[in-house]
């Protein structure tokens, strides 16, 4: 009786020993559950997509391990499941606001304001005495002094030839009695205009030679820098930024001219540039000056240009192409400013694995994925033998598209946002405003001029929603109005008028409609009356409305203020015949 007693204590004890057994995987079970919920980076090794154990799964995670070209860096075809808080900021990039910045809200008053907002009257100032300064040296007494009216009549001119489609137009035939435009010999004569596209600096000369011992950029330095600050203070981009490279079409004699067969102009001066993916704002540009001084070439060239011109942005995403994207731009963007990189990328770079690179044993449209726990790549067999590589930070699985080609995900997001650059060249290239020209720093200074109007036009656009709802042709409008208001002061205050009547009939209109009273300008937001009622009080508290007499009418007197005083006493019907001088 006691041995039967002992074996069933015996069988209880096993019994107890397999539940107590039991409990404790499920509590393992428990806590590795808990562990994930707690957000921490999924482990490929210990787990699979279903949160089971691996120990089953080994001998096929082996098989889809990718080690890169240097060894380095280990991929693998399964998606890691990443960090709730490493995929927040693609929330966050979503709330990213976008668009014009309070300032540029709050000076964007008319279409020439929005356009004086990146060529400043300090960048006015700057070039207004180098060039006065060139005009003394070259024609001595001759030389009458150019002041801001002059310049922003020449820029104006500029902007209206590219507007009338007149860029490989000769100048001459823009000023031809018969077959040219009226608005430019009611400007100013064809011999000012030659003056002053030969004449116009954009530095001093004289301190140039020791300045271009360690910047080859020193010819248009100053005024370079104080319009690229300008950029990023007017406008916040959106979500999506692109990065890319712009050439300037040249083919005179510079220090950092560049080749490049793929673009149409092949020869010209290269800049980097970021702009907003959709509106394509200009945000930041660089010029590259080719390889620096003591002839050293730089190394990781495209990291540094992403790094430098998204400076200042966080939680974005950046889409650009084989020349810029690398693992380490990716790591770098993400760990310093928690924004994302999708691009394409060059076959050669060592961090890819070499499974990816091959094609033969794949059909046409198929992908195929790997992972790093911060990374994806993907490889897109367009055609046959044609194999498309992209990574992407931002994309975290496999997906992809229900569309007939199969494209990845990762393909269809680069594409939407990778002709941010292009875009803004082609609406530049429509209107552009540069003239032939054998000097490089001329080319720079209408390209600057080419993005300011489109960049005020951007401004202008979203400040102004309603502005012109049922028109197509938006920005030729907004370039002609702009041209025209910059040529306007200069034709208001010539002195004699021009000898072709079409010239002189522009000149006449122009002078009438400054004498009656112009229409008070609202601001954005503000309604009639109280847009009345700021004219009203800003007329009242501005002194005379004829203080520039002297300059607007043929007028012999030669005190100012006694001019003013005739001017003020002058009836309506006075003040037009003052609008009839000599022909000349």
């Amino acid at each position: 009786m006691a041995r039967d007693f002992s074996a069933l204590q015996v069988l209880q004890q096993m019994f107890a020993n397999i539940e107590q057994s039991e409990s404790e995987e499920e509590a393992e079970d428990v806590v590795s559950e808990e562990e994930e919920e707690d957000g921490q980076e999924y482990d490929a090794v210990n787990h699979d997509d279903d949160g089971a154990v691996a120990a089953d799964q080994a001998p096929q995670i082996d098989r889809d391990t990718f080690l890169s070209k240097n060894g380095q860096i280990e991929w693998r075809s399964i998606a890691y499941r990443r960090n709730p808080r490493l995929l927040s900021q693609r929330d966050s990039t979503e709330r990213t606001p976008r668009g014009p910045t309070a300032y540029a809200v709050s000076h964007a008053h008319d279409i020439v304001s929005a356009f004086l907002l990146f060529v400043t009257p300090q960048i006015e100032r700057v070039i207004l005495d180098v060039t006065n300064r060139e005009g003394y040296l070259k024609r001595g007494e001759e030389w009458k002094a150019m002041d801001a009216t002059d310049l922003r009549a020449y820029i104006g001119l500029l902007i209206l030839a590219g507007v009338y489609k007149s860029r490989g137009e000769a100048a001459a035939s823009l000023w031809d009695a018969q077959s040219g435009r009226a608005i430019f010999r009611a400007t100013m004569q064809l011999k000012l205009f030659y003056t002053y596209s030969t004449l116009i600096r954009f530095d001093d000369r004289g301190t140039r030679a020791a300045r271009r011992a360690t910047d080859k950029l020193a010819a248009i330095r100053e005024v370079w820098d104080m319009w690229v600050e300008r950029l990023p203070r007017l406008y916040d981009p959106g979500p999506e930024v692109t990065v890319d490279e712009q050439l300037l079409a040249f083919r005179g004699r510079c220090p950092f001219k560049q080749y490049m067969p793929s673009k149409p102009a092949k020869y010209g001066i290269k800049s980097w540039v970021a702009c907003d993916a959709k509106s394509s704002y200009a945000w930041k540009m660089q010029v590259y000056t080719g390889k620096q001084m003591d002839g050293v070439p730089e190394r990781n060239q495209g990291m540094r240009v992403v790094l430098d011109v998204t400076e200042g942005l966080k939680d974005r995403n950046v889409t650009c192409d084989n020349f810029f994207t690398s693992y380490e731009l990716g790591r770098e963007l993400m760990a310093t400013r928690n924004m994302t990189v999708v691009g394409t990328v060059r076959k050669n770079r060592a961090e890819l694995p070499s499974e990816l690179l091959t094609t033969k044993t794949r059909r046409v449209l198929s992908s195929q994925f790997a992972f790093t726990p911060t990374t994806t790549l993907v490889s897109y067999l367009a055609k046959k033998n044609k194999n498309v590589l992209l990574m992407s930070t931002r994309h975290t699985d496999a997906e992809i598209s229900d569309r007939n080609d199969g494209k990845p995900t990762i393909v269809l997001d680069y594409n939407l946002n990778k002709g941010g650059v292009d875009n803004l060249d082609k609406v530049i290239t429509a209107y552009s405003c540069k003239r032939k020209t054998a000097r490089w720093p001329l080319v720079i200074f209408s390209n600057i001029v080419d993005v300011s109007s489109y960049n005020a036009f951007v401004i202008w656009r979203e400040v102004n929603p309603n502005w012109m709802p049922r028109k197509r042709n938006k920005r030729r409008f907004f370039l002609e109005q702009l041209g025209r208001a910059l040529v306007t002061p200069l034709i208001e205050r010539r002195r004699c008028l021009p000898r072709t009547g079409a010239a002189a009939a522009v000149v006449k209109d122009l002078r009438m409609a400054s004498c009656r009273d112009p229409p008070p300008q609202r601001r954005p937001g503000e309604d009639g009356a109280a847009a009345a009622a700021a004219a009203a009080t800003a007329a009242s508290s501005a002194g005379p409305t004829w203080a520039s007499a002297k300059e607007r009418f043929p007028l012999t007197l030669d005190d100012p203020r006694e001019c003013v005083q005739k001017t003020e006493q002058l009836s309506r019907v006075q003040k037009r015949a003052l609008l009839k001088p000599q022909r000349c």
